[in-house]
C-alpha cells in the first residue's frame, strides 16, 4: 500500500534540499551509493510520508510534526574532538566503550573510524563506507529496503552519518559498547542517521543504544539501524530512549539472524513526545532465538507506537515478545506485534505477550498481537490485556499498613519490574531501577513519603508482590 502523497510543508522542504543540497549529500560517496540513494529518493517521492490512511500508521498522527519547520544538517560545520563535552553518562559504573553523535554526526578525539585489539571495527558509518567497501557494499540497505515505508526511502536517500561496527568472526567482545545519539540544537532540528552493525560467526556483542536531549527544541529523528547475526552469534541490545516532550523519534531496528544466531533486545522508553520503534526480525536459520521485550511510561499528551515483525523463515526457531506499558494523563500506546510462520519453518515456537495498566479514564492503549501461520507443527500464542491496577492487590498491601500512594507505587514498579529483570548488565540494570521509580514518583504517582525512597539508592528495600494478580 502506498503513502498518502498529500504535500505536506515537510514533504516539500525535504525534495527542495535534495535538489539543492545533492552534491553535499552525495560528497565521497561511490556510484554504487549515489544509484543506491537516488533510487531511493524516487521511491520517497512515489510514496510520501506515511499518515494514518496506513494500517501501520493507523493510530500514530504526525500531521502536526509535519506541518513544523526544521533546519537540516547535510554538512558538519565543526568536528566536535571531546565526546565528554557534549555527553556525560550517569549510570555509575557502567564500563563501556563509548561512541557517540551530534546533531547527526560522529564525534571522535583521534580519527573516525578504530580497529580495537580484538579486530572489533568501530566509528563513523561515513567513514567506513570508504576504508572498507567490502563490508559495507555486502550489507548497507541490503535489509532496510526503501519499499518497506516513507521514512526508510528518506532515510537511505539522505542519511549522512551514524555508528558502524562490524566484530570479526570468533570474537568475544568484553566491554559493552554504548553508542550515544545526542540532540542539543538551538532550533528546531530534524535528523537521518544511519546505522550499520555486523556480528560475524560466533561473535558475541552487548550493545547499549541511548537517545538523549538536552534542551526543550521540537526535534524529529529518523533513524534506521540494519544488524546482521552470522552463524552462533550472540547480540544483548539494549534501546534507552529519554528525550523531551517535543521530540518525535522513528527508529526503525532491522535484524537478520543466520543458523544458531541468538537475540535479546530490550527497549526502555522512559519519556519523549512521539516515540515510534520498529523492530523487523528475519530469523533466517535454524536454532535461532529471538526475545523482544519493551517498557514505556509515558504520561501527560506522550503517544509510543511499538510496531514488531517478527518473519520465521525457516524450522526449529524460537521468539518471545513481551512489552509491558502504564499510561498517565492523556497518553497513547500502540503496540502491534505480528508473527509470520512461514509454510517451512515447521517446529517453531513463538510467543506473544503485551500488557497495559492505564491510570485514569483518558490514556489509551491500541493493542493487536497477530498470528500468521503457514506450518502445521508450530506451538504458537498471544495475548494482550488492557486494564486498571488490581484492587485486590491494592488491599492486600494497604493490610499491611502501607498508605494507597505508597500501594500504587509498589504495585507499578512491580508491574515494570518483569522487563527490568530481563537485563543483564547490572549497573545498567540498577540505574534502570532508580530510573523507572523516579519516573513512577515524579510523573505518575507523587508522594513525599514513597516507601521507594529514590532518593536514596544505599537503602534496598524487598517486596514480594504476587505478580499474577497485577
Amino acid at each position: 500500500m502506498r503513502s498518502d502523497t498529500t504535500d505536506f510543508p515537510l514533504k516539500n522542504t525535504l525534495i527542495n534540499n535534495f535538489v539543492e543540497h545533492g552534491k553535499d549529500i552525495f560528497t565521497n560517496n561511490k556510484e554504487s551509493i549515489i544509484d543506491i540513494r537516488k533510487q531511493a529518493y524516487t521511491k520517497f517521492i512515489e510514496q510520501g510520508l506515511p499518515t494514518q490512511k496506513l494500517e501501520a500508521w493507523r493510530n500514530t498522527d504526525l500531521t502536526a510534526v509535519y506541518n513544523e519547520e526544521y533546519d537540516h544538517y547535510y554538512t558538519q560545520s565543526n568536528v566536535i574532538k571531546d565526546i565528554d563535552s557534549v555527553f556525560q553518562c550517569n549510570i555509575p559504573h557502567l564500563n563501556t566503550t563509548m561512541i557517540a553523535l551530534l546533531n547527526g554526526w560522529y564525534v571522535y578525539k583521534d580519527v573516525p573510524l578504530k580497529t580495537m585489539a580484538d579486530g572489533t571495527i568501530i566509528g563513523s558509518l561515513a567513514e567506513a563506507m570508504k576504508v572498507y567497501p567490502e563490508i559495507f557494499d555486502k550489507y548497507y540497505a541490503k535489509y532496510a529496503t526503501s519499499k518497506d515505508d516513507g521514512f526508510i526511502a528518506l532515510n537511505t536517500a539522505m542519511a549522512q552519518d551514524g555508528f558502524f561496527i562490524y566484530v570479526p568472526d570468533n570474537v568475544q567482545v568484553k566491554k559493552p559498547i554504548q553508542i550515544v545519539n545526542v540532540i542539543d540544537y538551538d532550533k528546531n532540528i530534524f535528523l537521518q542517521t544511519r546505522n550499520l552493525i555486523v556480528l560475524g560467526k560466533n561473535a558475541e556483542l552487548t550493545l547499549v543504544h541511548c537517545d538523549d536531549s538536552y534542551n526543550h527544541q521540537k526535534c524529529l529523528c529518523n533513524t534506521v539501524s540494519e544488524i546482521v547475526q552470522d552463524e552462533n552469534s550472540y547480540l544483548d541490545h539494549y534501546k534507552m530512549q529519554n528525550v523531551n516532550n517535543n521530540s518525535t523519534l522513528i527508529n526503525s531496528s532491522y535484524f537478520y539472524m543466520k543458523n544458531n544466531a541468538r537475540l535479546t533486545t530490550n527497549g526502555m522508553s522512559l519519556n519523549g513526545g512521539i516515540l515510534r520503534n520498529n523492530n523487523h526480525i528475519t530469523i533466517d536459520g535454524e536454532g535461532c532465538e529471538t526475545n523482544v521485550y519493551g517498557l514505556y511510561l509515558m504520561d501527560k499528551k506522550q503517544h509510543i507506537d511499538n510496531q514488531v515483525f517478527i518473519d520465521h523463515a525457516k524450522p526449529n526457531s524460537l521468539s518471545n515478545e513481551l512489552f509491558k506499558g502504564i499510561m498517565d494523563d492523556t497518553a497513547s500506546g500502540v503496540f502491534n506485534g505480528h508473527v509470520l510462520v512461514r509454510r517451512d519453518a515447521q517446529k517453531t515456537n513463538a510467543f506473544q505477550r503485551n500488557k497495559n495498566i492505564l491510570l485514569t479514564d483518558k490514556a489509551k492503549v491500541n493493542s493487536k498481537p497477530f498470528l500468521e501461520i503457514y506450518a502445521d507443527d508450530v506451538k504458537c500464542s498471544h495475548g494482550a490485556t488492557v486494564g486498571q491496577l488490581d484492587t485486590e492487590a491494592m488491599f492486600y498491601i494497604r493490610s499491611r499498613g502501607i498508605s494507597e500512594d505508597s500501594a500504587r507505587m509498589l504495585l507499578m514498579y512491580a508491574f515494570c519490574d518483569e522487563i527490568i529483570q530481563k537485563i543483564t548488565v547490572e549497573p545498567l540494570k540498577h540505574r534502570l531501577e532508580d530510573m523507572v521509580k523516579k519516573r513512577l514518583r515524579g510523573e505518575l504517582s507523587v508522594c513525599a513519603q514513597c516507601v521507594l525512597h529514590c532518593s536514596h539508592p544505599e537503602k534496598e528495600y524487598n517486596f514480594e508482590i504476587d505478580l499474577s494478580k497485577i
